[in-house]
């Protein structure tokens, strides 16, 4: 037998790649509360470190994070959604900078605010692109509605925290 003979077949390696690129959607749903969950503490925690100016804006996005996870929660628990947990979804390609959040990085007792809002438009950023491809690569329904409207909430926070970070940044040069 050669080489060649040995390794898989197209049609063995794209079967097996197309699980190893799956999650089921009840992993997603845990993994993307897990999200949340982290990113509300972090807000959370965060507020009490921050200087007036900047804790209002953090607050409100604990407060939009624990919305999201509490819809995560809900929808998990809804009857059609219960129905396909089982079912595959296709792990988008940048799963491993979004599962990167959950952990959270060391800022200090008392950080920098350049440095909270990198750190925080990172995070919507990645939070963003990974709703924007779950709901690419899930079929029509709840689900795919959710990681749409989770998609557009993290732009708007987004642009939110770029609108500060170009007025922290630049607010010595106007």
């Amino acid at each position: 037998m050669t080489e060649k003979s040995q390794q898989p077949q197209p049609e063995e390696r794209s079967g097996y790649q197309r699980l190893k690129d799956a999650q089921t959607l009840g992993e997603i749903l845990n993994t993307a509360m897990s999200f949340e969950h982290s990113a509300r503490e972090f807000y959370r925690d965060l507020a009490t470190k921050v200087s007036e100016p900047l804790r209002a804006m953090v607050e409100e996005l604990a407060a939009e994070e624990e919305r999201h996870y509490k819809l995560f929660d809900e929808l998990s628990w809804h009857p059609h959604v219960r129905d396909h947990i089982s079912d595959l979804i296709k792990t988008p390609e940048n799963d491993h900078r979004f599962s990167g959040y959950i952990f959270l990085p060391e800022l200090g007792d008392h950080p920098d605010e350049q440095a909270i809002l990198q750190y925080a438009l990172g995070r919507e950023h990645a939070a963003m692109e990974q709703y924007l491809a779950l709901a690419a690569g899930t079929p029509p329904g709840p689900a795919r509605d959710l990681f749409r409207f989770l998609a557009q909430e993290e732009l708007k926070h987004k642009a939110e925290i770029e609108e500060r970070y170009h007025k922290l940044v630049h607010s010595g040069s106007e």
